[in-house]
């Protein structure tokens, strides 16, 4: 039998030893848009939906409403999987820009949308686009970014989503004044402003290069040196390459994805159900409550639909300041205690403010301060799981581990908690919302503790210590 054509390569350990650079905070800029636009995304759903609703040519009722919010996140699951696959086969790089085309066509639909039906279907193609780039970016983000920063950078980014919500949440304040903005109008214009948006990201994605570790692994080794040799010079000096570790790769394997799926069904298995746990209780804690976080304030505590965004946010902003402050514990402390920690912290808050709910002991602004609490917890929480999946698997299967993992949590905890959560609200009764509340809080409690017991403590260390390439031979 003839032996694997191979490589060996210092490539993955010149990346680590960079110094932080401009080309790190292209790559910040550059990729970690996509948070931000999905977090404008959720946040125009949910600050325009009484706007929405109340449009001669829609008329929703709560539930309705709700389906939206579904919608996106279905198209965000179908989105991770069929782009999650590409980005493997084919290159971060391409589908980095391929799918953000597919947001910004989405997006400019939803606001030309005639009727109910096809805002549906334009919100679908919008949550494809963002879902295929939670694939790519997270992917590209992990294998750019030198390891001691790993955890702070991708915390942060993930977080950046609520850079898009507050920005989304001023926005719809300005696209529902009547003074500005015509009311049939408004919410229109708002989506359209989103795929203007998206459209700046793409001339600054030009400048960032494919992964030289995807490329290493695809049978480009002189394609992924030429890169490194790039990035280095673009980061400034740098130490003699004779004295680091090195790596033998193999580069006669076009696609990973069979041997891959067998290596995550068996070697990785207990990662895989870390994965999920910590994916789904995040995705059902986050999409439930914000998908209708408008439609509490303007039923149980009359706030009116245009002011909506005046509570928004200073909630999307202590979901920010949430990883920006912890995040670097992370690198520091240690991944499962921080990931143990802010899980179990955000589902006993949870609980605890929907028992205050019940007993009607919250303002409208008491109540987005319990929000805000939580949620400063909960979003380092949110984004750890992102950072958690992105790692623990496999260079040539990163992107399909975080679309499957996505894809899954998004899919149970998602899609089902705008759906029930905007039944729960149309009932009208406090106790029924509170059930919703108590779910989504043993959910995070349930997570972390499965991270206390099998977590992966990645903290500080290589991509390719913390799983070994499934290319790599000895």
């Amino acid at each position: 039998m003839s032996r694997p054509q191979a490589v060996e390569t210092s490539i993955p350990a010149r990346l680590d030893r960079l110094a932080w650079g401009r080309f790190h905070w292209l790559v910040v800029v550059a990729l970690g848009v996509t948070w931000i636009l999905d977090g404008l995304e959720v946040t125009l759903v949910g600050s325009l939906s009484g706007a929405i609703a109340k449009s001669p040519d829609m008329q929703l009722s709560s539930a309705a409403v709700g389906g939206l919010g579904s919608s996106y996140v279905a198209g965000a699951v179908l989105g991770a999987l069929l782009f999650g696959w590409l980005t493997d086969r084919l290159g971060r790089k391409r589908l980095f820009t391929v799918t953000l085309i597919v947001y910004l066509a989405g997006t400019i639909a939803s606001g030309l949308a005639w009727n109910y039906a096809a805002l549906l279907a334009f919100r679908f193609v919008t949550g494809m686009g963002i879902g295929g780039e939670y694939a790519a970016i997270n992917a590209t983000i992990q294998e750019l970014v030198p390891a001691r920063f790993r955890g702070f950078t991708d915390l942060v980014i993930n977080g950046s989503y609520w850079i898009g919500a507050a920005l989304g949440a001023a926005g719809a304040l300005a696209a529902l004044d009547p003074q500005l903005v015509p009311p049939a109008y408004g919410w229109r214009l708002a989506f359209i402003l989103g795929g203007l948006l998206a459209a700046t990201a793409l001339a600054l994605r030009r400048h960032i290069p494919e992964s030289p570790r995807w490329l290493m692994t695809h049978g480009r080794p002189s394609e992924a040196e030429q890169v490194v040799a790039g990035i280095e010079f673009r980061c400034g000096p740098v130490m003699p390459t004779e004295s680091l570790p090195t790596i033998r790769l193999r580069t006669d394997v076009s696609s990973w994805f069979g041997i891959g799926l067998r290596a995550l069904l068996g070697r990785y298995r207990r990662r895989a159900v870390l994965g999920v746990c910590l994916m789904t209780a995040q995705a059902f804690c986050y999409n439930a409550i914000f998908f209708t976080y408008a439609i509490v304030l303007t039923k149980f505590y009359g706030v009116p639909g245009d002011r909506v965004g005046m509570f928004i946010l200073p909630f999307a902003l202590g979901n920010f300041a949430g990883p920006m402050i912890l995040g670097r514990l992370f690198d520091t402390v240690g991944r499962r205690t921080m990931i143990t920690a802010t899980y179990a912290t955000a589902g006993l808050l949870m609980i605890a403010t929907g028992l205050l709910f019940v007993g009607a002991d919250l303002s409208a602004t008491g109540q987005t301060a319990a929000w805000t609490t939580i949620f400063f917890f909960a979003s380092a929480a949110a984004s750890s799981a992102y950072l958690t999946v992105s790692e623990c698997f496999p260079l040539e299967i990163r992107a399909v581990a975080i679309a499957l993992f996505y894809a899954f949590g998004t899919a149970l905890g998602g899609i089902a908690g705008p759906l029930l959560f905007g039944m729960l609200i149309g009932s009208g009764e406090r106790i029924n919302l509170f059930y919703g509340d108590l779910l989504g809080g043993l959910l995070m409690l349930g997570a972390a503790a499965v991270e206390a017991a099998i977590g992966v403590e990645a903290a500080r260390r290589p991509l390719e210590s913390v799983a070994r390439p499934l290319s790599e031979v000895d």
